[in-house]
């Protein structure tokens, strides 16, 4: 699908648009940190527990930062046949440091990958069904999640009212994203219907910005179903597995951050450690600053806080966890970003297939 080049008053919105997410962002981050989070736990006594970790300590949760950095690069593998290790380690911290430093950079490091991939010889269509089928099994599990730790608090009998409500609500949700995908994939004609449908609801937002109507998204569900049978088929083992473990990953980072910074299983359970991972990975998927910076921090430290952790040692193990797993990932994104623009032996002429599967 092509479109014209946009007018400058449209560029003039779109410019200062981005400016007020940078502002809006900057502002949440600043009173996040520097005013709610100081209202629950002195960052004092914050450090003061930090400093009082052992270095074997340290290096066990350096090690598990590690192991979670290696199982997004095998999910990322499983979904992208022809990748390897390297490469799959390049591409996903690159694009990761982009989304966790920019705002909107979901979006941004969506760009990045085409970029990346298309220049180690890998087509647009390629491209799409990977970012599109990786996107969708990362949504599968940020809603399946509730549901686990629901069984796992009921199992222990840790459950409460409210988390029985937030979790039916992500039951729900994941039930209709299951059921869309299912219909996509079951017949052409449904895949040609849903794909329309999103057409018609992506057209009328765009609209609302002045902005040029989608077409062909029908076209595109139906050849993104027939690509996606075609991947799926084999690969939804390995697919689910190295998702799942991704996850699981993380979950043991937050939790060793917990027990080494000294909250105990008496004082928070793994299973409220659950639960609380497992809705703070829903409030991942907003979009409201980058990376979720602060938001995240802050919806940890209160479901934690609320379970029944020691103030200053849940915020000190939220702050570890996030430096960690999002702090770390921002310079070592620069690092692959320069190994990428370096590694000259990687590349390979551009592919001669240039168009989107969702774009025509």
């Amino acid at each position: 699908m092509s479109q014209a080049p946009e007018p400058a008053a449209a560029r003039r919105r779109s410019t200062t648009k981005r400016a007020l997410q940078v502002i809006v962002s900057a502002v949440l981050v600043v009173a996040i940190f520097v005013y709610a989070i100081p209202r629950i736990a002195d960052y004092h006594d914050v450090w003061r527990t930090m400093a009082d970790l052992t270095l074997l300590e340290l290096w066990s949760l350096v090690a598990l930062m590690l192991f979670n950095l290696l199982t997004y690069w095998l999910a990322n593998m499983a979904a992208l046949p022809g990748l390897r290790l390297w490469r799959a380690a390049v591409v996903t911290q690159t694009t990761t440091s982009v989304a966790n430093t920019v705002p909107a950079g979901g979006a941004v490091a969506v760009g990045l990958t085409y970029q990346i991939l298309d220049s180690w010889g890998f087509t647009r269509s390629q491209v799409s069904l990977y970012v599109l089928v990786t996107g969708v099994w990362n949504v599968f599990m940020k809603l399946g999640l509730p549901l686990v730790s629901l069984g796992m608090l009921a199992i222990t009998g840790q459950l409460t009212g409210a988390l029985v409500i937030a979790a039916l609500i992500g039951v729900l949700a994941l039930l209709v994203a299951i059921t869309l995908f299912g219909l996509l994939l079951w017949k052409k004609a449904f895949a040609r219907r849903i794909g329309d449908g999103l057409g018609r609801a992506a057209s009328w937002f765009r609209r609302l910005a002045h902005r040029q109507a989608v077409t062909g998204w029908g076209d595109a569900a139906v050849r993104f179903r027939k690509q996606t049978l075609e991947l799926v088929a084999g690969r939804w083992p390995w697919l689910t597995l190295t998702t799942v473990t991704s996850h699981l990953a993380l979950y043991l980072v937050l939790l060793f951050s917990l027990r080494d910074v000294g909250v105990s299983e008496h004082e928070v359970s793994w299973a409220q450690v659950l639960a609380v991972f497992a809705f703070g990975r829903l409030i991942s998927a907003l979009p409201i600053t980058p990376g979720g910076l602060g938001v995240i921090e802050l919806g940890y430290i209160g479901g934690l806080v609320a379970a029944g952790g020691n103030e200053p040692q849940v915020v000190a193990a939220v702050l570890l966890f996030r430096v960690l797993t999002y702090g770390v990932q921002i310079p070592l994104g620069g690092f692959t970003y320069l190994i990428w623009r370096g590694k000259r032996s990687w590349r390979v002429a551009p592919s001669v297939e240039q168009v989107p599967v969702a774009a025509e």
